[in-house]
């Protein structure tokens, strides 16, 4: 095998050389095995931790009338299942690891109508709402829950013993379906607030059975719709049960500024305590997902041609306001990462310190991210020949929109529930826009050429640095912090095409800065020293015939980076970005399979990718 290697300024080459290998670290004298000795992550899952079923209100409302919990589950371990409008599915691979986050809002009410629940129809909207789900009088059904998300709030609020019922069922099926070792399940709910239109959504996922979990009842944003008083509710199920838990926000780029915004839904300007107690709550962020990407925006980074990625930048989630261009520095992840910075910087404490993942945010029940098998975000995406142009509710012009994004690589000693969870919170975890591509990244300080051809290379990452989701070591003696990353395609994917570092840093200025270096190349490719970048991998997409090849690219990108701008005064983050070779997008494999032409403006082809979470460095003095 040959590993792309790169020296520090950013030029690849290609060796297959033989390293001398420096000495591990000192034995265990009393154990000989060094798996036995080793408590590092070794292995990568994959799974989602963000989709819905019926009992989401959204979902049954718009024709998701078949998937249950326990369908979800059954599908993202293997099993071959239908799909709503009756064509069978299967994954090609089985997920690790899934957790059904269906709306805390109204969760079960509709669907427990239809199912003939007595405690749902009881409730004031149930009564109101069987005689519409008995007819089959859909679009009255859709104008009346509309109208009671926009103004009726508190009160249509179900009763406490319904939705304490509800989710008890929701956690002991999640239960259920756990196989430690083998297939992990979380109980999980979405908290779905939105103050005028603007998306604050967060998954609020927990890490223990449905012995804790049911104890409480989910926090809707009809209690609140601020996620102060969320993080309020997260810590006293934590002093109730003894669990643990966590939320992660998503589609901030719908939020028309609010998600990142420098005050809080109250209007008071962020502050130590603010900050402190979101990065505790939130130490992840989902940036992408089937609305959209939410890594960087072009207007904000137009130096980055790969910035421009599936980006929904008109509206916020309702379309009921249009984007401003001084919304764009709050909704997207790179931008956030550089604030947070600057209020380390100001105050001792970063609000926007989080690690990347990446989810579906299906309403089938089904976790479909890959472009040949993509099955959509409600019963109107799923595939059929009319599927690109149809409209999905009121926040969608069209389903060809819809991105196949997205899962959450884990990297974590076993597939269990603890050791999953665990990786979420200190952030060794990475997102990719549906490719199970594997991703290593480590920073440190005495990092060598030779570390990444190592046969350990992962014992001496660790052991003399920090992986992702992680801050610097005190750098002693040395000038500039060192890298290693570690890239392979996914088994049944496209090749890559090449390895990006993103740093972001606050200059003694204050001022916040970006930069991304291609620091590996496949096909013998080198960064042109006059413009810094480097010419683009060869397209084999034959858009017509839905195909691609593999005969450019890498099955494997590995390096060593050392930061040739390093300031020790300057605070500031890295982050990895692989981009794999062009493919077609979903809207070609559906042009080719039912034979129609797709509008002038629909995408045909794609270029799948993975953000790992970031590296922090913050200088002396300012821990």
């Amino acid at each position: 095998m040959a590993w792309a290697f790169v020296a520090h300024q950013g030029q690849a080459a290609r060796t297959d050389q033989a390293i001398t290998a420096s000495a591990g670290p000192a034995a265990d004298p009393g154990t000989y095995s060094p798996p036995a000795r080793s408590d590092k992550p070794e292995r990568v899952f994959f799974g989602n931790v963000h989709l819905h079923t019926r009992n989401s209100a959204d979902s049954f409302i718009l024709g998701e009338v078949n998937a249950t919990p326990e369908m979800a589950y059954r599908f993202a371990r293997g099993e071959r299942v239908m799909s709503t409008n009756g064509l069978p599915v299967q994954l090609r691979e089985p997920l690790d690891f899934l957790a059904v986050s269906d709306h805390a809002e109204y969760m079960g009410l509709l669907s427990g109508i239809a199912d003939g629940d007595s405690a749902a129809r009881d409730t004031p909207l149930g009564e109101r709402w069987a005689p519409l789900i008995q007819s089959g009088d859909g679009a009255e059904l859709i104008r009346q829950f509309a109208a009671v998300l926009a103004g009726e709030g508190n009160t249509n609020r179900l009763p406490d013993s319904f939705r304490r019922s509800v989710w008890e069922t929701a956690t002991k099926v999640a239960d259920r379906f756990n196989r430690p070792g083998e297939f992990t399940t979380f109980s999980a709910y979405e908290w779905s607030s939105q103050p005028g239109g603007n998306n604050l959504h967060r998954v609020v996922l927990f890490g223990d059975g449905a012995d804790k979990v049911s104890r409480i009842v989910p926090f809707s944003s009809q209690e609140s719709d601020d996620p102060e008083r969320l993080w309020d509710a997260l810590a006293d199920y934590e002093n109730l049960t003894g669990g643990s838990v966590l939320a992660i926000p998503h589609n901030s780029n719908v939020s028309n500024g609010m998600m990142f915004a420098p005050r809080t839904l109250t209007g008071k300007p962020l502050d130590a305590d603010y900050a402190r107690r979101r990065a505790k709550w939130e130490p992840v962020i989902e940036v992408t997902q089937t609305k959209g990407d939410s890594e960087a925006h072009p207007y904000l980074s137009p130096n980055d041609e790969f910035a421009d990625y599936e980006t929904w930048d008109k509206y916020n989630i309702i379309m009921s306001q249009p984007k401003e261009p001084w919304m764009l520095q709050y909704e997207y992840a790179r931008s956030a990462l550089k604030i947070g910075l600057a209020y380390r910087r100001s105050m001792g404490e970063n609000p926007f310190k989080f690690g990347l993942t990446g989810a579906t945010d299906g309403h089938t029940g089904l976790s479909t991210t890959r472009n040949d098998n993509f099955f959509g975000k409600f019963p109107a995406s799923e595939p059929g020949p009319e599927r690109m142009s149809k409209r999905v509710g009121d926040f969608l012009n069209a389903n060809w929109m819809l991105t196949s994004a997205g899962l959450t690589g884990v990297w974590a000693r076993e597939n269990t529930r603890e050791a999953i969870f665990d990786a979420f919170r200190r952030r060794e975890v990475y997102a990719t826009t549906g490719t199970r591509m594997r991703l290593r990244f480590f920073g440190g300080w005495e990092f060598s050429r030779e570390d990444v051809f190592h046969p350990d290379y992962e014992d001496h990452a660790y052991g003399r640095g920090v992986p992702m989701g992680s801050d610097l070591p005190a750098p002693g003696k040395a000038k500039a912090p060192t890298f290693l990353v570690v890239a392979a395609k996914d088994p049944n994917g496209a090749n890559l095409d090449r390895i990006q570092i993103v740093k972001g840093w606050v200059g003694s200025d204050g001022r916040q800065h970006e930069k991304v270096y291609d620091v590996a190349l496949s096909d013998g490719r080198r960064v042109d020293p006059r413009t810094g970048k480097a010419p683009p991998v060869r397209s084999t997409v034959d858009v017509k015939r839905a195909t691609y090849t593999n005969d450019v690219g890498a099955a494997e990108l590995a390096t060593w980076w050392r930061d040739p701008d390093f300031r020790p005064g300057d605070d500031a983050f890295y982050y990895v970005r692989v981009l794999s070779i062009p493919e077609p997008r979903w809207t070609a494999y559906d042009a080719a399979y039912y034979g129609i032409e797709p509008g002038k403006d629909v995408p045909l082809v794609t270029t799948e990718r993975a953000y790992s979470s970031p590296i922090w460095y913050t200088p002396a003095g300012r821990k």
